[in-house]
Order: C-alpha cells, then structure tokens, then sequence
C-alpha cells in the first residue's frame, strides 16, 4: 500500500489543486467521508462545504460547491462546480455576498422559487467565511 494518493481538484475554469497528499475528508451528498491512501474505488457526488487534506502533519482547506468524486487506490478526482483554496477567499467579499442573501431571503417566502437561490447563495458564503476563518 502506498503512503500517499494524487488529490487533483477541477473546476470549468482551472484546476484548482494537484498534489500528492496523504488524507482527505469531503462533503458527500451523503454525509461526510474520508479517503486514506489504498482506498477502494468509488464514485459519489460532492455537496457545498469544506474539504481537508493532509499531507504530513500539514492541513489545509478549500471550499467545494457541488460536483462529483471518484476515488480510486492511487488518485482522487475532484470535479466541481466550483472550489476555492482557504488562502484564495475574500472575507469581505463572502461577507457582503452572506448579508446580501440574509437581506433577499427576509424579502422572500419559502413559496418563491427564487427563495431557494437566496438560501444556496447564503449556504455558499457562510461556507467560504468558516473555511477562511481556518487561517493561521
């Protein structure tokens, strides 16, 4: 068995990370799981929230919206609808996109389809802000 796996994570627009690391936990659809070096293959779908990995006795974070995961012995592909690495995250940007969504979902009802968009938007930034708050 290998002590490390390949963590590559995709975007539509860039790949966000390519490393050899040597754990990671991520947010299932189904609830949270982990992936250690000589996992057996599985494929899932990801859903708004944080993502560890470790290499060593280093961990760092990234923000993950929606996607999908296959995890094979040696390698774990991420492909997402969009991620972001703890350091590249705005705080003050997350903030106003988070009071901002707070501010349409008191102007909507659970009716409105459009309710749903200002609930995604609010999951979204309040998950950036507690991914960057995770900086030392």
């Amino acid at each position: 068995m290998t002590a490390s796996f390949l963590l590559e994570v995709v975007t539509p627009n860039r790949l966000v990370l390519s490393q050899d690391i040597e754990e990671i936990t991520a947010p299932g659809v189904e609830g949270e799981f982990g992936v250690l070096p000589g996992h057996s293959p599985f494929f899932t779908t990801l859903k708004v929230g944080e993502l560890m990995y470790r290499a060593g006795k280093e961990q760092w974070y990234m923000t993950v919206t929606w996607g999908f995961v296959e995890v094979l012995p040696e390698r774990v592909t991420i492909l997402a609808e969009a991620a972001e690495l703890e350091q590249e995250i705005d705080v003050e940007r997350a903030q106003r996109a988070k009071e901002r969504a707070e501010e349409r979902l008191k102007q909507l009802s659970p009716e409105e389809r459009e309710f749903y968009a200002a609930m995604g938007a609010l999951e979204r930034a309040i998950n950036r802000l507690t991914v960057a708050s995770r900086r030392s």
